[in-house]
């Protein structure tokens, strides 16, 4: 199918994410109905669908994985910590990321930033997608390993800026006449900063890889009626899971053109999805975290606090577990997801904070069952998945539309017992009003997903000031015991380029940031750093996602006090310098 002639960022389509070369009968139906569909590998597609004949949009019509998941952002001396410093002043290593491509899938950058340009002035950024913009960037050569049989390996939305462009506008008295893209939140700026940021002139800060190429992709905000479907309050920052995935195949090709080794770095994280890896995007980056001379680096996230997980253990004989949720007043509805590992069967009933009381609902097959109440306007529906498609395990999705204030009971029955053993999450900070929240929580299996993915490596945060984990970083493992996080990164109130005053491009103050988002981008450039040694420099050229983990947990340091690997610290924390003591011996 060709380009698309209509513009599929508009409110007026929907986006499904499909498997083409293995559809469901449900693939199938949404292909035929497609407008059009843009590639982004052997495996997935995503299928645009003048959206108003599909609403509403559901559960009972679509597979989980179809609609797009949203995803948030995840944040709120550190180089030095990280022995990247010394990588750089050890005279044999002098590593600074060269020959490199880091792609940043976030906000956008401020490309006038004087830390993303060579010393002559122009810039160190190959290409910008920005997806915000309404004119089309037409058509690209398919990356190797794409048969040529896949039609359209194209991108059918947003706008293009390559280096020559940028660097025109960097010549010019206003540079955004002539490339009109700008992070107008900071994160992305922020974040390609810390880990690909030149130094300031002063020289109180420098990046991880200041001598690396860079890619950006800026994500566009989430169309309304994910957003609607989802409930998501009014200011949540909300992207959506195929532009992740199409900023992916964006930033391999940016980096394939040039014969680059390429490090992804995607700030982001959700609660949504079964928290072992095995989501659309999730699948995707393990595909392409396999090919040699590529990596992705993503956040753990920073949930380990916030009570939005609930892990249950029902005995052999209980009845069923009573999980309370304290719902703050005001919220305007949630998702409550519930994940059991195959064979096991659950059922779920509820008692409002009324005590109007919904028994047992039996399962059906698909089915979705929707429960009004008689003395509130609380409408829960109800979606029992007996196999999810990705992962296989049991899903029980639950909608709480305008749920009233006070406390829940979810009672979760057991019909076909093994271990006893589910989890709940609710949606991500953010995405919830922060007085939502189970009273009974589990600190563990925090992860956001895409982290719990195999193959990319998965960053927690800790303060490199007291060598403390912060607070509410995410804790491992995943659901199905894969041992995640990797390692940590200093992540805590760390140094770093803000915004411009006003927009205005002349002056470019530091700022800094907290979270997860800031902790895997310092390993983001030193992944960086050990693509020069191992691929340019031909140490090790056939590096991928799998050598580049087991170089970073050897050299990682590890406090006596604990055992490795764990569920916070992972295999230790990051120590690029003592990576290279270990290849030494």
């Amino acid at each position: 199918m060709p380009v698309c002639d209509f513009n599929p960022a508009s409110e007026e389509y929907g986006d499904f994410i499909i498997h083409h070369n293995n559809s469901s009968p449900e693939d199938i139906i949404l292909q035929q109905q497609a407008g059009c569909i843009d590639y982004v590998d052997q495996e997935f597609a995503i299928v645009y669908s003048l959206l108003e004949p599909l609403l509403p949009i559901t559960t009972k019509k679509y597979t989980y994985t179809a609609i797009p998941t949203l995803y948030t952002l995840l944040d709120t001396t550190s180089m030095e910590a990280s022995g990247i410093i010394q990588t750089f002043e050890q005279p044999t290593l002098n590593l600074r990321g060269e020959g490199t491509m880091i792609g940043f899938i976030d906000t956008g950058i401020d490309y006038r930033n004087p830390l993303f340009r060579l010393p002559d002035g122009s810039s160190r950024i190959l290409g910008i997608w920005d997806q915000t913009l309404p004119a089309p960037i037409g058509t690209m050569d398919a990356p190797f390993g794409i048969p040529a049989a896949v039609p359209a390996m194209s991108f059918s939305y947003g706008q293009e800026f390559l280096k020559p462009q940028i660097d025109e506008a960097l010549r010019s008295p206003d540079p955004l006449s002539i490339v009109p893209s700008t992070d107008t939140s900071g994160h992305g700026t922020f974040m390609a900063g810390i880990a690909a940021g030149g130094a300031t002139a002063n020289e109180d800060f420098t990046g991880a890889a200041p001598n690396c190429s860079i890619g950006i992709v800026k994500l566009k905000p989430a169309k309304q009626y994910l957003r609607d479907f989802y409930l998501l309050p009014e200011d949540a920052i909300a992207y959506q899971e195929n532009d992740i995935m199409m900023g992916i195949k964006y930033l391999e090709l940016l980096a394939l053109r040039q014969s680059l080794p390429l490090v992804i770095y995607i700030g982001l994280g959700t609660n949504y999805g079964s928290h072992d890896g095995t989501s659309p995007l999730g699948l995707v980056l393990n595909n392409i975290g396999r090919l040699v001379g590529v990596s992705a680096v993503l956040p753990a996230g920073n949930e380990a606090g916030l009570r939005h997980h609930y892990m249950g253990r029902l005995l052999s004989n209980q009845e069923y577990d009573d999980v309370e949720i304290r719902v703050a007043s005001g919220e305007r509805g949630f998702f409550l997801e519930l994940w059991a590992t195959e064979p096991e069967l659950y059922t779920v009933g509820f008692v409002s904070p009324t005590g109007e009381a919904i028994p047992r609902l039996p399962i059906g097959l698909g089915a979705e069952i929707t429960v009004p109440f008689t003395l509130e306007q609380t409408v829960i529906t109800i979606n029992y998945r007996t196999s999810e498609i990705g992962s296989g395990s049991q899903f029980v999705l639950m909608r709480f539309d305008a749920p009233t204030a006070g406390i829940w009971h979810v009672r979760v029955y057991n019909s076909l017992f093994i271990t006893g053993i589910f989890h709940m999450w609710l949606p991500v900070q953010g995405f919830i009003d922060e007085d939502t929240f189970f009273l009974r929580s589990d600190p563990d299996t925090t992860i956001t997903e895409p982290a719990n993915a195999a193959v990319p490596i998965t960053v927690s945060t800790y303060n490199h000031i007291n060598n403390s984990i912060y607070i509410h970083s995410s804790r491992g493992y995943s659901r199905g015991g894969l041992i995640k996080p990797d390692l940590a990164a200093p992540g805590v109130n760390v140094y770093g380029p803000g915004l411009s005053p006003g927009g205005a491009g002349d002056t470019f103050p530091m700022t800094r940031r907290t979270g997860s988002s800031v902790a895997a981008a310092h390993v983001a450039g030193a992944v960086a750093d050990l693509f020069t040694w191992g691929i340019v420099r031909g140490n090790n050229p056939a590096m991928s996602d799998a050598s580049v983990r087991a170089y970073l947990i050897r050299g990682a340091n590890r406090n006596p006090a604990y055992t490795y690997p764990n569920r916070e610290w992972g295999y230790g924390t990051l120590d690029l310098y003592q990576t290279f003591l270990r290849i030494r011996e």
